[in-house]
């Protein structure tokens, strides 16, 4: 028999003592660290499935790449996250708050995928059968190719996958994995990091496209090791807020495509639909002539996105004035605000900020900075911006307007959507090869961005 020591695994950043400790040396959180028992020469995955282990090295220009590359899910906004379809072997670990709707989301995939003759596995750790049979039924799901399995064990996982040879495998959750040849717990930091290590391996055997479904913290982070976002391909985080029927998915890491890449959906009673212009119903209830409203074009990877940024400035009851933000960056606000205080010369110190992305959607790009410094002031002027006007720049410390990139795919998407007149740093608009029929006012600082949009 193997060996089996036992181990203090911290369950946050997957460090390892042999003794308990209070705090975690690592990571620093308290009370984190966990006793599992581990086999010291655990078996290898391979044997599992009967894969030749031993591989000889050739010249990369040898090597032949497979005439269909990437597969497609017909979900557009899917696969304009993972960088334009699924890779062939790649293995895609999904995150995001219970209830979001990640599993709905691959279900839904799944389903084009089998429709177009392709042999997919979903394997269910939470859910029965019978339970995903009557999820699918409502989303629609219908397609022959696609395989229900309700198991835990990878061993018996490993056993399906060998007698279906599936193109595409998603394991749901893989926190519901466990494998037999350690003693740990299911959704241990020993048991996820060894389950997601075998079912690799065998997805870059195998040619097979793996999706791992995985549970968040409540910080927001894929629950178990870090070293899990390192072993696999792509990471997506899915984002949004309960009170919006609306999805962000966002790619954090991606080896064969963009980081910036989004993909917008909106949740519906039939499951989740794509959402092929984003800017059009972020700003469907925009309300006009109201002070402290104003739209900013925005870009996320290759897609120029306009949203409505909402400022409420007001003078505050409290020895200390409140600086809230929803969907931007509360230290780049903070920072912005002081601007306008020193260069500018207005008198926020004694106000309370609020700041809002309309629709739910987070932006986090230095283009926006004009129009956070834009609707500040005129909620604190109480002087509304023309509905009209559309404006994106980057603001330094020294109250400059510095140029973003894209600039011309930003003005297209204004021009599309009926706005006459852009504000946008004066760098871009020399180099602008704009042919639309919008109006371009280059700035230079914040002084002068504020007296072309109050005329002051």
């Amino acid at each position: 028999m193997a060996n089996i020591k036992t181990y203090f695994l911290c369950q946050a950043c997957g460090y390892q003592v042999p003794k308990w400790l209070g705090k975690c040396p690592d990571c620093g959180g308290w009370n984190t660290l966990v006793e599992e028992n581990i086999r010291a020469q655990p078996p290898s995955p391979i044997d599992l499935l009967g894969i030749e282990t031993a591989e000889v090295s050739k010249p990369i220009t040898d090597i032949e790449i497979d005439e269909e590359g990437r597969v497609t899910t017909n979900i557009g906004e899917f696969d304009r996250t993972l960088g334009g379809g699924i890779v062939e072997g790649a293995i895609v670990l999904i995150g995001g708050d219970p209830g979001i709707g990640k599993s709905t989301l691959v279900l839904q995939a799944l389903d084009k995928l089998g429709h177009s003759g392709r042999l997919v596995l979903y394997v269910s750790g939470e859910e029965s059968a019978k339970q995903t049979k009557m999820r699918g039924d409502r989303l629609g799901v219908s397609s022959r190719n696609l395989y229900i399995v309700s198991e835990t064990s990878l061993e018996r996982i490993f056993g399906e996958i060998k007698r279906l040879s599936p193109r595409v495998l998603v394991i749901d959750s893989i926190q519901t994995v466990y494998t037999s040849h350690l003693q740990s717990a299911p959704g241990s930091i020993s048991q996820v990091r060894e389950t997601a290590a075998r079912l690799m391996y065998m997805s870059k055997r195998t040619g097979t496209a793996t999706f791992l479904i995985g549970h968040v913290t409540k910080e927001g982070a894929i629950a178990g090791p870090r070293v899990l976002e390192h072993m696999v391909d792509t990471v997506l985080y899915f984002e949004g807020d309960r009170g919006h029927p609306y999805r962000i998915l966002r790619a954090v890491k991606n080896r064969y495509g963009s980081t910036n890449e989004i993909g917008v959906f909106e949740m519906k009673d039939s499951g989740l639909e794509e959402v092929l212009n984003p800017s059009e119903l972020f700003l469907s209830e925009r309300p006009v002539n109201i002070p402290g409203s104003v739209v900013v074009s925005s870009v996320e990877g290759s897609r120029p996105i306009l949203v409505e940024f909402q400022a409420l400035v007001s003078p505050t009851g409290f020895a200390v004035p409140r600086r809230t933000t929803i969907g931007v960056d509360h230290n780049r606000v903070s920072l912005l605000v002081a601007v306008l205080e020193k260069k500018v010369g207005m008198s926020l110190v004694n106000q309370d900020i609020f700041m809002n992305v309309a629709g739910g959607v987070r932006i986090d790009e230095p283009a926006a900075d004009l129009g956070i410094v834009v609707s500040v002031a005129s909620s604190y002027m109480d002087k509304p911006v023309d509905p009209k006007t559309v404006l994106f720049g980057e603001v330094g410390l020294g109250g400059e307007i510095r140029g973003v990139s894209q600039g011309d795919v930003r003005i297209k998407e204004s021009a599309k959507l009926g706005f006459t007149k852009c504000i946008l740093p004066l760098s871009n608009k020399k180099n602008s090869q704009n042919k639309e029929n919008v109006e371009l006012v280059g700035v230079n600082s914040v002084e002068e961005a504020l007296d072309v949009v109050f005329g002051s």
